[in-house]
């Protein structure tokens, strides 16, 4: 694994547009003056293999979970919701993506520090985008002719949406006033019109309930199926979601996602598999056992996103910490792993899963150790 300078596409302003970016000087989230470089054997040993194995552990936890409702409690999921999730894996409803946040520099062992496994975004720049680059960095000779990558994202989401077709309308809803929700979800649902379904778009605030408790449109249709880039917290905290259970609606992501997305999950599944290569110690804050860890750690709440409010604590000194709207919550603390670092910069890897198996990756550069919401999209390849 190595960091490459690049020379910036020359038509990159032309190219940004095409694909519905705003350009104004450049692009604030992407960085095409440099990109990774993977073997093949650092992409299928190093990082599939551990997504796969990581994948199969959750499952084992969400097996553990219907016998267990301790583990929603340990998560702060509301009792009035533990049938409903339980049911939800019990039929094994089907999910859609997710994607698993790795610290990996190429050597050793990828090592889990979250999974995002309901509501990530940067999906159009990691399926679509810097595909694009690839394919025009190699023609003008900005990289080597023979790069791949691992991009099997849109492929595999198609499939996915096709699979799950039952011949009515898929809605898709997010706030329309977060813009990376809703690019996010404009790609999803080109995705599924590609795969031949009928889709409809709703902001959260437009799903309406109708006299039966189930959810409907601004037409009135019943919701069968629903893909909400909505976290399943927030949902179970509305007016709306003590009609989650009359609803009848196929959720994307359906509600067992609830339990990997939550970062308690990391305590829960070093419980389970301690020492597992691919894992971190990792506890929760107000049990006895946070002892075990040494004065090095990542302290997280269980539930946040884009790196809000990360502590890290170095032999006893916070040494990075970032302020947002998480704060009030229980937390857990994680063994400090650092992410690794390159000509200054600090990359975490993104190995996305569709329907169950790796499908591409993408890698988030930061200047500090903890990935937050200005941290760039940085493209790479494999070239062995």
């Amino acid at each position: 694994m190595r960091r490459i300078s690049v020379q910036q596409r020359p038509d990159l302003a032309k190219t940004a547009r095409v694909h519905g970016y705003d350009y104004l000087d450049g692009m604030p989230y992407w960085d095409e003056t440099a990109y990774y470089r993977f073997s093949l054997r650092q992409i299928e040993d190093g990082i599939e293999k551990p997504a796969m194995e990581i994948d199969a552990m959750c499952f084992q936890l969400l097996d553990r979970s219907v016998a267990d409702e301790t583990i929603y409690r340990r998560l702060g999921i509301p009792a009035a919701y533990w049938d409903y999730i339980a049911a939800s894996w019990k039929i094994r409803e089907k999910d859609l993506y997710g994607r698993m946040d790795l610290s990996y520099d190429g050597t050793g062992d990828a090592k889990l520090l979250e999974y995002n496994a309901d509501t990530p975004t940067t999906l159009y720049d990691s399926a679509v985008f810097q595909w694009v680059w690839l394919e025009e960095a190699s023609a003008a000779g900005l990289i080597p002719e023979a790069c791949d990558q691992f991009a099997e994202l849109h492929d595999d989401l198609v499939q996915a949406f096709t699979a799950m077709d039952n011949g009515g309308i898929v809605h898709f809803a997010c706030l329309i006033d977060v813009e990376d929700d809703k690019d996010t979800v404009d790609y999803l649902e080109e995705c599924a019109q590609e795969a031949g379904l009928q889709t409809q778009f709703l902001a959260m605030r437009e799903i309406g309930v109708d006299e039966t408790g189930r959810f409907s449109d601004l037409e009135d249709r019943v919701i069968e199926t629903l893909f909400k880039l909505y976290p399943w917290e927030w949902v179970m905290e509305e007016e709306f979601g003590r009609f989650l259970v009359t609803s009848g609606v196929h959720f994307l992501e359906p509600p067992w996602k609830a339990v990997l997305s939550n970062k308690g999950l990391l305590p829960l599944l070093w419980e389970m598999f301690e020492g597992h290569p691919n894992l971190l110690p990792a506890y929760f804050e107000d049990d006895a056992t946070v002892g075990a860890l040494t004065d090095s750690y990542v302290r997280k709440p269980l539930l946040s996103r884009q790196g809000a409010n990360i502590e890290i604590v170095d032999a006893g000194k916070a040494v990075s910490q970032t302020d947002g709207l998480y704060g009030e919550g229980a937390y857990v603390r994680q063994a400090f792993h650092p992410l690794p670092e390159f000509d200054g910069k600090f990359p975490l890897v993104g190995c996305w899963m569709v329907a169950g198996r790796p499908a591409g990756l993408s890698i988030r550069e930061s200047t500090t150790l903890i990935t937050d919401d200005e941290a760039k999209f940085i493209p790479h390849v494999i070239l062995d």
